[in-house]
């Protein structure tokens, strides 16, 4: 449809607010507004994003675009290949200034950076009278809207007046309200207070390894058709990001709304049912197992969050799957979702800059290549480079627990997942791997660092099978890294760990070592600590 001469309310939709319910929508009337979409170069290199995680975007971003020009809406889309914006400010300044609008509304983002750089162009424009026509000078100085994102369960003002001015929060207690608010998996009519099943929780359930047998009938994971937009964008990826990592080849991920429900619809029939038990199990070539793969779908806003709780449920009801699979998943999105969310824009900016542990060890190189000789950090790396995923347990007790253990710099590993996972937006990527992961924010919302020595992954995976390194040595050249830096790690921090009731064993297992035992093992860490790059 043709861009109105004069444009009321120019409306900026980001690359992660692909909701066709989105409340700046509310009010739009094709015949005087009209939508702005930028593919701006730097939201892809100030990270050095993997290319199926900007290929997801930017096709998500066109097709989203389709779908409203479908609608007979009008659309401004600058791309990337043809407007060549550097930034969103400057997609935004160019547009602002050819069509005068009367407003600019946007959904509020769950990028901090993005949103100070958005308000700072908008005052920057307010104040240069070579932006803008004059008379809509007076018009922009307070023309900014930000609207509240409707796609989350709970209002940032909801969140913060839950939070109050605790020190520490706790997602389990936010969890039985948002429960209780939303009438999910609770025992009788609405109003009740019982949870299903006598208890809120079910996580004790869901911790199974796979045995020595290894994962059986694992379902297939289904394919999406690459259209021309799609094939279009991969292109340009492969053209304008070449030297970036990752590869295109396997790009599989759903880029609208159809395939999004394709992918829901998908996860409820064939691997829902078996999701629970084994959802903190790892293995070697198993990429995706039983989990939904809904993530990214869900972060573009592709799918709305109540829809996925509501069919897990539903299955829960009919009988096709038990109540610890259907909680444990449930959990992960009304729960931690929504929590992380709050978390990041109650602790925001602060939590980008934390680092209790003051921990200044750079990246190691094999991060971006999975050239180690631990096999868990190989497979977890490598499966991650080719697919712009792994689950949620070989991020937090694999990448991230290495990352706390041996002592990376929190924002250098932070930066690493909000550049390699096609599902990473900051406000759920950077609570979960400062604050919980790397325990950056010296427990916040966690009680304790989640550290493991090598036993873990043992226990968990078959990833120590050929290893170089052996999971029961604490010294010597075959002594496991994962081993050796966790149990320095428990050293380093015996006092704090010793006073707190759940590391207290840890520290108890720690201190029957001999002083001869500590004192090799401190010689082997300071080692690892200082080649990291050589593990």
């Amino acid at each position: 449809m043709k861009i109105p001469k004069t444009v009321r309310h120019l409306v900026l939709i980001l690359g992660d607010q692909l909701d066709r319910e989105s409340s700046a929508f509310v009010d739009f009337d094709p015949k005087q507004d009209a939508v702005l979409m930028i593919e701006a170069r730097e939201e892809s290199t100030h990270v050095w994003s993997h290319k199926i995680r900007t290929a997801l975007f930017l096709s998500a971003m066109r097709h989203f675009a389709k779908d409203l020009e479908d609608r007979g809406w009008p659309v401004i889309y600058r791309q990337l290949d043809k407007e060549a914006d550097v930034s969103l400010a400057d997609g935004l300044q160019a547009v602002i200034k050819t069509y005068s609008p009367q407003a600019v509304i946007a959904v509020e983002p769950g990028d901090w950076r993005v949103r100070q750089q958005l308000d700072d162009t908008m005052h920057l424009i307010a104040f240069r009278a070579d932006s803008v026509p004059a008379n809509s000078i007076n018009r922009l100085k307070k023309s900014m809207q930000w609207l509240p994102d409707t796609h989350f369960l709970c209002d940032l003002s909801e969140f913060r007046q839950w939070a109050g001015k605790s020190t520490t929060l706790r997602m389990e207690f936010f969890y039985r309200v948002m429960r209780k608010k939303h009438h999910i998996l609770m025992a009788g009519k609405k109003g009740s207070a019982e949870p299903e099943g006598g208890q809120w929780n079910f996580d004790a359930d869901n911790r199974k390894s796979f045995g020595k047998s290894g994962p059986q009938g694992v379902p297939a994971v289904r394919e999406y058709k690459h259209d021309a937009i799609t094939q279009d964008v991969i292109k340009l990826v492969n053209k304008q990001f070449a030297d970036h990592p990752g590869n295109l080849d396997t790009f599989n991920w759903p880029v609208t709304r159809e395939q999004a429900l394709q992918a829901l619809d998908d996860f409820i029939k064939l691997r829902l049912p078996f999701f629970g038990p084994h959802q903190d199990a790892m293995w070697t070539h198993l990429d995706f197992g039983w989990h939904s793969l809904l993530s990214s779908s869900l972060n573009l806003k592709l799918l709305h969050p109540l829809e996925v709780i509501q069919a897990a449920e539903k299955c829960y009801r009919s009988g096709k799957v038990d109540l610890p699979s259907a909680e444990g998943f449930i959990r992960q999105i009304l729960g931690w979702r929504e929590f992380m969310r709050g978390v990041y824009f109650l602790d925001m900016p602060q939590l980008a800059k934390d680092n209790f542990y003051d921990h200044q060890n750079a990246l190691p190189k094999w991060y971006w290549t999975g050239n180690t000789q631990m096999n868990c950090m190989k497979n977890s790396i490598e499966q991650t480079l080719q697919n712009g995923y792994s689950h949620h347990i070989q991020r937090l007790m694999i990448t991230g627990m290495f990352g706390v253990t041996a002592q990376i710099k929190p924002q250098a590993l932070c930066d690493w997942y909000l550049a390699v996972y096609v599902d990473a937006v900051e406000w759920v990527e950077l609570p979960n791997t400062a604050g919980m992961a790397l325990f950056a924010n010296g427990g916040r919302f966690t009680s304790k660092p989640y550290v493991a020595s090598g036993a873990y992954v043992k226990r968990m995976s078959n990833y120590c099978q050929g290893c170089a390194y052996s999971p029961e040595v604490r010294t010597g050249q075959d002594a496991c890294p994962m081993t050796v830096l966790y149990w320095n790690f428990l050293d380093v921090h015996e006092k704090e760990f010793a006073g707190n009731p759940r590391t207290a064993l840890m520290v108890k297992n720690l201190q029957r070592m001999t002083d001869d035992e500590r004192k090799a093992l401190r010689a082997r860490a300071k080692e690892m600590l200082s080649d990291l790059d050589g593990l």
